[in-house]
């Protein structure tokens, strides 16, 4: 069984939430920055980096509560949106794939004790293709049989070609930076929780 989130984990993916709510309107309120009215959000940079330092299961439940505060109503969704309509609109599928990304992220991070470089690299872009997958396949399916309009699966992700280059250098990014804020994140937690013991 896993270990219980302590207060320190709580603080940490209340933080993640918050970090995605900003990251997902950065660019909302440019027009350039925009491609059939979904904006280049840094969403995907967030949460893949938080997969890589809180883990998966910590990684999933900040994308959780941020799913959830939007769905309840504060407006932390791209182009600063809310409600549950949007997880069943055509960006629902990325909001949804979040928790998923950052838990298969995480994951694979956490399968090494003593992750390199290597590791985060290969975690971040396991990330990004499940948020990609699961995203454009949501959005296909929405458009097709929601909707009622047609969208050819190969035309969606056409699309998502304008937000992939965005996203491949923001997952470089993250790897790059992740090593580093990794170890020090843990070498914290060990000497809070001696303090707490």
């Amino acid at each position: 069984m896993g270990r219980k989130f302590q207060t320190i984990d709580l603080v940490y993916a209340s933080m993640f939430a918050a970090l995605m709510a900003v990251g997902a309107n950065l660019t909302s309120w440019v027009p350039f920055l925009q491609v059939a009215g979904v904006p280049l959000s840094m969403a995907p940079f967030f949460c893949v980096l938080s997969g890589l330092l809180l883990g998966s299961r910590l990684g999933a439940v900040s994308m959780t509560v941020y799913a959830l505060i939007g769905a309840a109503g504060a407006p932390v969704f791209a182009g600063f949106s809310s409600g549950f309509g949007i997880l069943f609109g055509k960006t629902g599928g990325f909001i949804l794939s979040y928790i998923l990304a950052a838990y298969a992220a995480g994951k694979i991070v956490e399968w090494n004790k003593n992750p390199k470089l290597p590791v985060f690299m290969a975690a971040a872009f396991a990330g990004i293709i499940v948020i990609y997958l699961f995203g454009t396949t949501y959005m296909y399916a929405i458009i097709n049989y929601v909707a009622g309009a047609k969208l050819s699966y190969l035309a969606a992700w056409q699309i998502m070609v304008w937000f992939a280059v965005k996203d491949v250098v923001f997952t470089i990014f993250a790897a790059l930076i992740t090593p580093r804020i990794y170890h020090q994140v843990k070498k914290g937690n060990r000497q809070t929780k001696q303090r707490a013991a």
